[in-house]
C-alpha cells in the first residue's frame, strides 16, 4: 500500500508511521529524516534544507520533492511506503501524483492527523535526538534509561533547535498556512480519512488500523 500520514508537527504521525510500518511491513518514508541526513552529510540538498529548518521554516519544495521522490523510487518501495511529512503543500501532492502516474502507481489513502495545539507544544518540548547516532527519545513517552544519555551509544542527547517552545509556534503557524488547500485536495479525492491524535499511542494506532479492514 502506499500511504499518506499528514498533521502538523508534534501531532504524533512519525511515531504511527513506525508503529504501522511494523505491524503492516510497509517502509517508512520520513522526509524530515530524509532531509537531517542530508544535512549531517552535506550533501548539496542538505547544505540549502539546513538554514530553513533551523529557523522552523519548511524547506523548499524543490529541496524536499528532490529527497523524497529519490528515496520512493528506489527498489525497497517497490511495493509501497508510508509517507511521513510529504506531501506538505498543493504543489508537492501533484508532483507526487505525476511521479506515481508514471509508474502506474496511486496513493492508496491518506491519513490526516490532528490534536490541540497546546497538545502538539507539549509532545515537541519533550523530544530529544541522539547528537552521535540519531536515536530518538522523549521525555514522557520514551525517556532513556540515564537521564539525558543515549542508550543505543551512551552520548549526550539534545533538543532540536526546531523542537524548542519559541519555535514551534513559527512551525505550526506556517504548516496551517501552507497545508489548508492540500487537505482540501485530499478530501475531494474521497482517499482522506481524520485521526484524532489526542488520546494516547496505542489509542490512535488501534483506530489507524480499524482502517485497514474497511
Amino acid at each position: 500500500m502506499r500511504l499518506v500520514f499528514l498533521g502538523p508537527p508534534g501531532v504524533g504521525k512519525g511515531t504511527q508511521a513506525e508503529n504501522v510500518s511494523t505491524n503492516k511491513d510497509i517502509p517508512h518514508v520520513s522526509s524530515g529524516d530524509l532531509l537531517r541526513d542530508a544535512v549531517e552529510t552535506k550533501t548539496e540538498t542538505g547544505l540549502k534544507a539546513k538554514e530553513y529548518i533551523e529557523k522552523g521554516l519548511l524547506v523548499p519544495d524543490e529541496l524536499v520533492v528532490k529527497v523524497v521522490v529519490g528515496k520512493i523510487t528506489t527498489e525497497c518501495c517497490k511495493n509501497g511506503f508510508i509517507l511521513d511529512g510529504f506531501p506538505r503543500n498543493l504543489s508537492q501532492a501533484k508532483i507526487l501524483d505525476e511521479t506515481l502516474n508514471r509508474l502506474g502507481e496511486k496513493i492508496d489513502k491518506v491519513f490526516y492527523f490532528t490534536a490541540f495545539e497546546d497538545v502538539i507544544i507539549k509532545r515537541l518540548a519533550g523530544r530529544r535526538i541522539c547528537k552521535s547516532c540519531g536515536a530518538h527519545y522523549h521525555e514522557v513517552f520514551k525517556p532513556p534509561v540515564k537521564d539525558k544519555v543515549c542508550d543505543e551509544c551512551g552520548a549526550e542527547l539534545q533538543q532540536r533547535n526546531d523542537d524548542k517552545p519559541e519555535t514551534v509556534s513559527t512551525r505550526l503557524k506556517v504548516y496551517r498556512e501552507q497545508t489548508e488547500e492540500l487537505i482540501d485536495y485530499y478530501r475531494v479525492s474521497g482517499g482522506l480519512v481524520e485521526i484524532d491524535c489526542n488520546g494516547s499511542v496505542s489509542e490512535i494506532l488501534k483506530n489507524i488500523l480499524k482502517e485497514f479492514r474497511s
